[in-house]
Protein backbone atom coordinates (compact mmCIF):
# COMPACT_ATOMS: atom_id res chain seq x y z
CA UNK A 1 0.00 0.00 0.00
CA UNK A 2 1.34 3.35 -1.27
CA UNK A 3 2.01 6.14 2.25
CA UNK A 4 -1.15 7.98 0.86
CA UNK A 5 -3.54 10.31 2.76
CA UNK A 6 -6.52 11.58 1.00
CA UNK A 7 -7.96 14.65 1.92
CA UNK A 8 -11.87 15.54 1.10
CA UNK A 9 -12.76 19.00 1.43
CA UNK A 10 -15.36 21.97 0.73
CA UNK A 11 -13.98 25.18 0.89
CA UNK A 12 -17.23 26.56 2.97
CA UNK A 13 -15.52 24.01 5.81
CA UNK A 14 -13.89 26.31 8.35
CA UNK A 15 -12.73 23.47 9.75
CA UNK A 16 -11.60 22.01 6.27
CA UNK A 17 -9.61 25.35 6.14
CA UNK A 18 -7.64 24.53 9.34
CA UNK A 19 -7.04 21.08 8.15
CA UNK A 20 -5.60 22.12 5.05
CA UNK A 21 -2.97 24.34 6.42
CA UNK A 22 -1.63 21.17 8.75
CA UNK A 23 -1.81 18.69 6.27
CA UNK A 24 1.33 19.49 3.74
CA UNK A 25 3.59 19.74 7.46
CA UNK A 26 1.56 16.35 8.95
CA UNK A 27 2.68 15.02 4.92
CA UNK A 28 6.08 16.13 5.56
CA UNK A 29 6.90 14.66 9.08
CA UNK A 30 5.07 11.54 7.63
CA UNK A 31 6.83 11.23 4.50
CA UNK A 32 3.03 10.39 2.94
CA UNK A 33 1.64 12.04 -0.41
CA UNK A 34 -2.03 14.07 -0.30
CA UNK A 35 -4.59 13.38 -2.58
CA UNK A 36 -7.14 16.35 -2.83
CA UNK A 37 -10.44 15.33 -3.22
CA UNK A 38 -12.82 18.66 -3.75
CA UNK A 39 -16.35 17.15 -3.03
CA UNK A 40 -19.70 19.46 -2.74
CA UNK A 41 -20.84 19.41 1.36
CA UNK A 42 -24.09 20.87 0.84
CA UNK A 43 -24.78 17.83 -1.45
CA UNK A 44 -23.49 15.51 1.51
CA UNK A 45 -25.23 16.50 4.37
CA UNK A 46 -28.29 16.38 2.43
CA UNK A 47 -27.86 12.43 1.35
CA UNK A 48 -26.64 11.59 4.42
CA UNK A 49 -29.53 13.49 6.88
CA UNK A 50 -26.87 15.44 8.40
CA UNK A 51 -26.94 19.40 8.58
CA UNK A 52 -24.65 22.35 9.16
CA UNK A 53 -23.44 23.47 13.14
CA UNK A 54 -25.04 26.63 12.02
CA UNK A 55 -28.26 25.70 11.82
CA UNK A 56 -28.83 24.53 15.82
CA UNK A 57 -28.01 27.93 16.82
CA UNK A 58 -26.14 26.41 20.68
CA UNK A 59 -24.27 24.45 18.27
CA UNK A 60 -23.34 27.62 15.79
CA UNK A 61 -22.07 29.56 18.92
CA UNK A 62 -19.89 26.71 19.92
CA UNK A 63 -18.47 26.52 16.48
CA UNK A 64 -17.51 29.93 16.60
CA UNK A 65 -15.76 29.71 19.98
CA UNK A 66 -13.74 26.03 19.07
CA UNK A 67 -12.66 28.04 15.39
CA UNK A 68 -11.09 30.84 17.32
CA UNK A 69 -9.57 27.85 19.53
CA UNK A 70 -7.84 25.97 16.78
CA UNK A 71 -6.85 29.47 14.78
CA UNK A 72 -5.06 30.39 17.78
CA UNK A 73 -3.80 26.73 18.64
CA UNK A 74 -2.29 26.53 14.96
CA UNK A 75 -0.75 30.27 15.05
CA UNK A 76 -3.02 31.04 11.44
CA UNK A 77 -5.21 33.77 10.87
CA UNK A 78 -8.74 33.14 10.91
CA UNK A 79 -11.92 35.12 9.85
CA UNK A 80 -15.77 34.35 10.05
CA UNK A 81 -16.92 34.99 6.17
CA UNK A 82 -19.91 36.50 5.88
CA UNK A 83 -21.40 37.17 2.66
CA UNK A 84 -23.86 34.93 1.40
CA UNK A 85 -21.70 32.52 -1.44
CA UNK A 86 -20.53 30.97 2.26
CA UNK A 87 -24.42 28.73 1.38
CA UNK A 88 -23.56 27.40 -1.67
CA UNK A 89 -19.24 26.83 -3.05
CA UNK A 90 -20.57 25.05 -6.02
CA UNK A 91 -18.18 27.19 -8.27
CA UNK A 92 -15.53 27.11 -5.94
CA UNK A 93 -15.71 23.56 -5.91
CA UNK A 94 -15.93 22.84 -9.47
CA UNK A 95 -12.51 25.62 -9.54
CA UNK A 96 -10.76 23.42 -7.51
CA UNK A 97 -11.95 20.26 -9.92
CA UNK A 98 -10.93 22.46 -13.04
CA UNK A 99 -7.24 23.70 -11.23
CA UNK A 100 -6.40 19.84 -10.94
CA UNK A 101 -7.29 18.90 -14.46
CA UNK A 102 -5.64 22.40 -15.51
CA UNK A 103 -2.35 22.16 -13.43
CA UNK A 104 -3.17 24.86 -11.33
CA UNK A 105 -4.58 23.19 -8.01
CA UNK A 106 -1.09 24.38 -5.87
CA UNK A 107 -2.02 28.05 -6.61
CA UNK A 108 -5.98 28.38 -6.59
CA UNK A 109 -6.22 25.93 -3.29
CA UNK A 110 -4.36 27.95 -0.82
CA UNK A 111 -5.70 31.27 -2.54
CA UNK A 112 -8.97 30.04 -2.27
CA UNK A 113 -8.68 28.81 1.36
CA UNK A 114 -6.88 32.23 2.42
CA UNK A 115 -9.20 34.83 0.45
CA UNK A 116 -12.03 33.18 1.96
CA UNK A 117 -11.03 32.22 5.62
CA UNK A 118 -8.17 34.63 6.54
CA UNK A 119 -9.27 37.67 4.64
CA UNK A 120 -13.35 37.23 4.34
CA UNK A 121 -13.47 38.49 0.73
CA UNK A 122 -16.50 37.83 -1.02
CA UNK A 123 -15.56 35.07 -3.56
CA UNK A 124 -19.40 35.41 -4.67
CA UNK A 125 -18.71 38.15 -6.86
CA UNK A 126 -16.51 37.47 -10.10
CA UNK A 127 -14.49 40.65 -10.04
CA UNK A 128 -13.49 39.33 -6.77
CA UNK A 129 -12.52 36.18 -7.93
CA UNK A 130 -10.77 36.83 -10.58
CA UNK A 131 -8.28 38.96 -8.37
CA UNK A 132 -7.68 36.45 -6.58
CA UNK A 133 -6.43 34.18 -9.47
CA UNK A 134 -4.61 36.65 -10.85
CA UNK A 135 -2.60 37.32 -8.17
CA UNK A 136 -1.17 33.96 -7.47
CA UNK A 137 -0.52 33.41 -11.28
CA UNK A 138 -3.77 31.33 -12.32
CA UNK A 139 -5.49 32.40 -15.74
CA UNK A 140 -8.41 33.53 -14.28
CA UNK A 141 -10.51 33.75 -17.63
CA UNK A 142 -9.26 30.17 -18.39
CA UNK A 143 -10.05 28.61 -15.49
CA UNK A 144 -13.27 30.69 -14.66
CA UNK A 145 -14.62 29.29 -17.95
CA UNK A 146 -13.56 25.73 -17.08
CA UNK A 147 -15.76 25.91 -14.30
CA UNK A 148 -18.80 26.14 -16.13
CA UNK A 149 -17.81 23.20 -18.78
CA UNK A 150 -20.14 19.83 -17.98
CA UNK A 151 -16.83 17.84 -17.49
CA UNK A 152 -15.88 20.15 -14.49
CA UNK A 153 -19.45 19.49 -13.19
CA UNK A 154 -19.15 15.62 -13.45
CA UNK A 155 -16.55 15.48 -12.40
CA UNK A 156 -17.23 17.05 -9.14
CA UNK A 157 -20.66 15.07 -8.57
CA UNK A 158 -18.59 12.00 -9.23
CA UNK A 159 -16.58 13.24 -6.28
CA UNK A 160 -18.88 13.81 -3.97
CA UNK A 161 -20.91 10.38 -5.04
CA UNK A 162 -18.09 8.52 -4.57
CA UNK A 163 -17.78 9.90 -0.85
CA UNK A 164 -21.27 9.00 -0.19
CA UNK A 165 -20.70 5.70 -0.93
CA UNK A 166 -17.56 5.39 1.39
CA UNK A 167 -19.49 6.91 4.57
CA UNK A 168 -18.73 10.47 4.20
CA UNK A 169 -21.07 12.84 5.88
CA UNK A 170 -19.50 15.74 6.84
CA UNK A 171 -15.72 17.54 6.18
CA UNK A 172 -12.95 17.59 6.54
CA UNK A 173 -12.37 13.95 6.22
CA UNK A 174 -9.61 11.67 5.20
CA UNK A 175 -9.02 8.47 4.16
CA UNK A 176 -5.39 6.07 4.77
CA UNK A 177 -6.57 3.17 3.21
CA UNK A 178 -10.24 2.43 3.71
CA UNK A 179 -10.15 3.87 7.08
CA UNK A 180 -11.81 6.92 7.58
CA UNK A 181 -11.49 9.78 9.62
CA UNK A 182 -13.24 13.32 10.15
CA UNK A 183 -12.18 16.22 11.66
CA UNK A 184 -9.50 18.76 11.79
CA UNK A 185 -8.43 17.32 15.42
CA UNK A 186 -7.89 13.63 14.24
CA UNK A 187 -4.54 13.79 12.97
CA UNK A 188 -2.93 11.81 15.38
CA UNK A 189 -5.04 8.87 14.76
CA UNK A 190 -4.22 9.56 11.00
CA UNK A 191 -0.52 9.32 11.94
CA UNK A 192 -0.86 6.06 14.01
CA UNK A 193 -3.09 4.84 10.54
CA UNK A 194 -0.12 6.04 8.02
CA UNK A 195 2.32 4.42 10.25
CA UNK A 196 1.12 1.03 9.76
CA UNK A 197 1.36 1.26 6.05
CA UNK A 198 4.69 -0.56 4.35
Amino acid sequence: MNREVEFLFDYGSPFSYLASLQIEGFAKRNTVAVTYTPILLGAVLKATGNASPMTVPAKGRYMATELRRWSTRYGVAFKPNPHAFMSNTLRLMRGAVAAQKDGWFALYHPAIYRAIWADAQNLGDDTVLRKVLEKVGVAATELMADIERQEMKDLLRRNTDRAIERGVFGAPTFFVGDEMFWGNDRFDFIEEAVRKLV
